[in-house]
């Protein structure tokens, strides 16, 4: 990782916060996984105000283009979950992809169970929405 550990903001955090309290309501394996490794993260992440923010790193609504282990380039924008919409490339945060992505930057490789096989996704790039 290229800051050593992730980096949110603080209306992301209690956004994620909300998210694993509730993860007990969620039984797919893919979402525990994700939820598991976002925890395991928030440990050590670094809380930033929004206004110091870093640009190349993703947060809710960042607009994300990833390579996967096929090298296919996918572009698509994180988002809470009530405006997600996957034809118009609106992934939730709640998604196993979502939630790996969040609080990693530009040139990030993460690797997860995002399907029903472990995949590798490297993030090329980031913009803020």
């Amino acid at each position: 990782m290229k800051y050593d550990h992730i980096i949110i903001d603080e209306k992301d955090l209690k956004l994620l916060k909300t998210i694993i309290t509730n993860s007990h309501k969620n039984k797919n394996r893919n979402y525990y996984s994700a939820i598991k490794r976002l925890r395991k993260e928030l440990e050590f992440a670094t809380i930033i105000s929004r206004d110091a923010f870093p640009d190349d790193i993703v947060r809710v609504n960042s607009i994300v283009t990833v390579q996967m282990a096929t090298n296919v380039i996918r572009s698509f924008q994180i988002v809470p979950p009530e405006t997600s919409n996957v034809i118009q490339d609106k992934l939730s945060i709640l998604s196993p992809i979502g939630l790996a992505l969040v609080g990693c930057a530009i040139d990030d490789e993460i690797s997860g169970q995002f399907s029903s096989t472990i995949t590798k996704l490297k993030i090329l790039k980031v913009l803020q929405n």
